[in-house]
């Protein structure tokens, strides 16, 4: 049996053409069976009504679909939805969907937990289980459509549970199932990958042709700061990754949580603004969620507008993020983490809260 959902599209068609040319179907059979893949995805070949019966059954046994089982659903008063999903192996991840009048950002999970154990964040304080494969990456995406859980996403960013740049090879073949025509076909300047600075990979994404974008998780302006919060900093410097963000050809946005007398001062502003200038860098600033680290208070809210006008003082581009899904266990692993402590309670309804 092959995982077609894993294969890069022009592998899936490749071994499809020759299994249907060895089946002594005829060649337009490709033509039918390769959108059915991603461009018009079903949750398995007997739903491919176009096709004949004998046909589905072979292509049931000879490339089952490898499927997420929806686990928990939950939807915001602000109207973002959170989905948990459960893998063939028992283990369980999340995806977030932030809807925003037209566009519909679909915020994904590469890894089961995540091993770089930054303190404000439920998934890595969860520890690593184990690298996801492409399919389960890209099929975060497909899944929703199959389910009739909404229509197809505009945007992807990377940044649910795990580190992508930490399992490269198959967010590499991901990246590819959601940009190519023959895949989803979403555009390439609406995939986001963010990442702490896994140098390596990051190299080697800055080599694939495709203009995606690119989220640096940053959170600290000094490597002293950013060692307290952020444990990778022992591997991967401050100033190399700074470095490496320069060769990049296209705009960089800087990711930084918010954290009350940590990282949220003037003068953290104002170091920030003397990193970001030089990459001509966006600055999303992030309220720290009080699901993703109960032991850290998040930056009161007016600390967190003084700290945005500073930056934009410095000429720098900024805005502060407002909060989404406070009311549905949002924060990145906070689900999984609730439920594995409650592994009895049921979570498949809806939830809605007044969001002030």
């Amino acid at each position: 049996m092959t995982d077609l959902l894993s294969l890069a599209p022009q592998e899936a068609r490749a071994a499809l053409t020759a299994w249907l040319a060895a089946q002594g179907e005829p060649e337009y059979r490709v033509r039918q069976v390769l959108p059915r893949l991603w461009q018009r995805p079903i949750a398995q070949w007997s739903d491919a009504s176009d096709l004949p019966a004998p046909l589905r059954s072979a292509l049931d046994a000879e490339f089952p679909f490898p499927r997420l089982t929806l686990a928990a659903h939950q939807v915001s008063s602000d109207g973002t939805v959170k989905f948990l999903w459960r893998l063939a192996d028992g283990e369980a991840i999340e995806s977030v969907l932030i809807p925003e009048g037209k566009r519909r950002t679909l915020c994904i999970s590469s890894q089961v937990g995540c091993a770089l154990g930054c303190v404000f964040c439920a998934t890595g304080r969860m520890g690593w289980r184990r690298n996801l494969t492409a399919a389960e990456i890209a099929c975060q995406v497909r899944e929703m459509e199959v389910q009739g859980l909404g229509a197809r996403p505009t945007n992807v960013v990377f940044m649910g549970m795990g580190e992508p740049l930490l399992n490269w090879d198959a967010v590499d073949t991901a990246l590819t199932l959601l940009n190519h025509p023959e895949g989803l076909a979403i555009g390439a300047r609406h995939i986001t990958v963010s990442t702490v600075g896994i140098l390596p990979s990051l190299a080697a994404l800055a080599r694939r042709p495709e203009q995606f974008r690119l989220a640096l998780s940053l959170h600290a302006p000094t490597p002293q700061l950013r060692r307290e919060l952020m444990p990778i900093e022992k591997k991967y410097a401050l100033a190399d990754v700074l470095k490496a963000l320069g060769a990049w050809r296209r705009r960089v946005t800087l990711e930084y949580v918010l954290i009350a007398d940590r990282n949220d001062s003037l003068e953290a502003a104002d170091a920030l603004a003397q990193l970001a200038k030089p990459l001509a860098a966006h600055v999303n600033l992030i309220p720290l969620h009080p699901g993703g680290a109960p032991d850290l208070p998040p930056s009161p809210h007016a600390r967190m507008l003084a700290f945005e006008r500073r930056l934009k003082s410095h000429g720098v581009e900024a805005v502060l993020r407002r909060s989404r899904g406070l009311d549905i266990s949002a924060a990145c692993g906070q689900l999984r983490v609730e439920l594995e402590g409650h592994p009895h309670r049921k979570v498949g309804t809806q939830l809605h809260a007044h969001v002030d």
